[in-house]
């Protein structure tokens, strides 16, 4: 049985913890709870006892608990700390190591793996120090999920709500599944995000795309020990540890870096790439009695280059982004473009931008079909999918 140690930070998020916990037992994790003060305004300590069915930790300063050096014994102990909701501040003070309550102490004197689900508000999140914060307990070694983005309590909309529970829980799983190095030795190119098409020095062409699923693309093949070349466009997304990453913003500055980082043994196209691309006005385009006629040129087709050229990665993987018609349109873009497989994800939806993706994985040998899932979580199996693959015999 392995030992979830579970601390719960303050935020209206925070009776969230409460469907955790019975997620985690019903997998037959044994769960403990550490409650911050600041926890306890939302969630109480009875409530958090009864469903863990163990004792739930409060306070450094327990004279009973302290004589047995309860907190070493609490970091030491579990096989995975998980802290949900991890606000602002308990990121900030993980980051700094600082140990002024139960739960930094804790986290500070452990050697065990640590995931954070963090829940704040959107620009908390967004804010230049919480993005250091995030980019420093990564480097350290800290697993910290990407929130969810949607309506918040206090009336705002973005990205900083809690994961649910049932994502967290896979993050747990995947965390606690030990990692074999599948890939080790192999090199895989991945691109994500949206292109930019400058029409002036303002405005410029562009879709919905967030990055977040070539990012967790990208993070997961390095957790299994590829060498990952990350092409981005413009996003806002923390690197993932071990990543090489190079910026773009247009079409074509994306398919010279993609160009320029081949060869690889595996390609996966994840960016959502504008169609065309304008001759940009030098200067901002003024209103005035006409309105301007945009003449669009085809950008290139870095799927099909990559897919034809003669540096072809063993496996090309592309993505189909579609509104009706799904499979149908996947199955099509795979035989025009000769890729090896496309994942087909119907975007009508909130699935721009939004933490889950439910897709397709179209190959030669048929169409398999996977449930929504978070997107760290289809990265993942399609990760895993990529090892597969590369481990056959040419």
């Amino acid at each position: 049985m392995t030992r979830i140690l579970l601390i719960v930070g303050g935020g209206i998020a925070a009776y969230k913890a409460a469907e955790l916990i019975r997620l985690l037992k019903k997998r037959g994790h044994a769960v403990r709870c550490v409650l911050t003060d600041s926890g306890a305004h939302f969630v109480t300590p009875m409530t958090l006892a009864a469903l863990s069915e163990d004792k739930v930790y409060t306070t450094l300063w327990d004279l009973k608990d302290e004589a047995e050096m309860g907190h070493i014994q609490l970091s030491r102990e579990a096989d995975l700390i998980v802290v949900a909701p991890a606000t602002a501040d308990l990121l900030a003070r993980m980051a700094g190591g600082l140990a002024n309550d139960l739960a930094t102490t804790i986290l500070l004197a452990t050697d065990t793996p640590v995931l954070a689900a963090p829940a704040m508000n959107v620009r908390m999140w967004g804010h230049v120090a919480t993005q250091r914060n995030v980019a420093q307990l990564r480097a350290d070694g800290i697993t910290v999920m990407e929130p969810d983005e949607g309506p918040m309590a206090c009336g705002e909309f973005g990205p900083g709500r809690l994961p649910e529970p049932a994502a967290i829980a896979a993050a747990i799983e995947a965390a606690l599944k030990p990692v074999a190095r599948r890939l080790a030795g192999r090199h895989v190119l991945v691109t994500a995000g949206p292109t930019h098409e400058p029409i002036d020095p303002v405005r410029y062409l562009a879709n919905r795309s967030s990055g977040r699923q070539g990012f967790a693309i990208a993070e997961s093949l390095a957790r299994l020990g590829a060498r990952v070349t990350l092409v981005a466009g413009p996003v806002t997304l923390v690197t993932p540890p071990g990543v090489d990453r190079i910026d773009v913003e247009t079409a074509r500055e994306m398919a010279d870096a993609v160009a320029d980082a081949l060869p690889a043994d595996a390609a996966v196209m994840v960016a959502a790439v504008a169609d065309w691309h304008v001759a940009a006005a030098p200067q901002k385009m003024k209103k005035g009695a006409a309105v301007p006629v945009l003449q669009l040129a085809e950008n290139p087709d870095i799927l099909a280059r990559v897919a034809q050229g003669p540096d072809r990665p063993r496996l090309v993987v592309g993505f189909a982004a579609e509104t009706e018609r799904v499979v149908e349109h996947a199955v099509a873009k795979r035989i025009r473009k000769q890729a090896d497989w496309i994942v087909a994800n119907d975007v009508s939806g909130d699935v721009m931008g939004g933490g889950a993706n439910t897709v397709s994985l179209i190959t030669a040998d048929g169409i398999e079909t996977w449930d929504r899932l978070p997107k760290p979580v289809v990265a993942d199996r399609l990760a895993e999918r990529i090892a597969d693959a590369l481990s056959d015999p040419v």
